[in-house]
């Protein structure tokens, strides 16, 4: 069961560390090269401070963007800016995402994301956790995916393995973590068996890892499309 204070709790907790750790870069960190292709650090932070504003969008029953070229040029338009501009806003998205968190609502409710993608709003606060934690990351300034905390590392291999799931370009696919946990995804053909680390495994499916890291059987490591 799905415990979105919880999850707002871990929002919380995410977003200081980003802040605490994206204080220490000045403005020419901020505009280097991050891990993501083609998006500097300032890019990163840029989209993580717009997705608070588009999930506030999203809790409020309105589109979560306007359009995805909207969306796009609303990160390029923010990306160069000072790191205290970027600092500021990002403190300022995520007290108004908290605020929206904390009024009376129906969090059973069905919400609509980018793409008509539906889900329940109390996942809502899940998606952001992963958001901040993950782009925290991708900045490359010393927080790594081993640092995720554990409950966050299993329920994000929950999340992407159902969402590659019934995927027919991806072959059948059992994850196994070395801690004992199995996972399905892909589509109905095929039969690939790939172990490792919870870690790595997230970094796989995430598009964090190359996968190299992992064993397979049954096949080669299967081609994920991207997130």
């Amino acid at each position: 069961m799905i415990d979105h204070e919880r999850d707002l709790a871990h929002v919380r907790e995410a977003t200081e560390r980003l802040l605490t750790a994206a204080a220490s870069l000045d403005n020419a960190a901020t505009a280097e090269p991050s891990r993501l292709p083609g998006w500097t650090r300032g890019h990163v932070l840029a989209h993580v401070a717009r997705n608070a504003d588009a999930l506030v969008n999203v809790l409020r029953g309105l589109p979560m963007y306007p359009d995805a070229a909207t969306r796009d040029a609303d990160i390029e338009r923010d990306s160069g800016r000072p790191l205290d501009v970027q600092l500021a806003d990002l403190r300022e998205t995520a007290d108004r995402f908290r605020a929206v968190g904390a009024e009376p609502a129906d969090w059973s409710r069905t919400v609509e994301l980018r793409n008509g993608v539906l889900d329940s709003a109390s996942r809502i606060p899940f998606r952001r956790w992963v958001e901040v934690d993950l782009h925290h990351v991708d900045l490359g300034i010393g927080y790594e995916l081993e640092d995720l905390p554990e409950e966050f590392v299993s329920r994000e291999i929950d999340f992407l393995a159902d969402r590659f799931h019934g995927l027919e370009t991806v072959p059948a696919t059992t994850l196994r973590a070395d801690g004992g946990q199995t996972w399905k995804t892909g589509g109905t053909t095929g039969g690939v068996a790939v172990t490792g680390s919870p870690v790595e495994i997230l970094g796989w499916l995430a598009g964090r890892r190359d996968g190299t890291a992992l064993e397979t059987e049954g096949g080669p490591l299967p081609k994920l499309p991207p997130l």
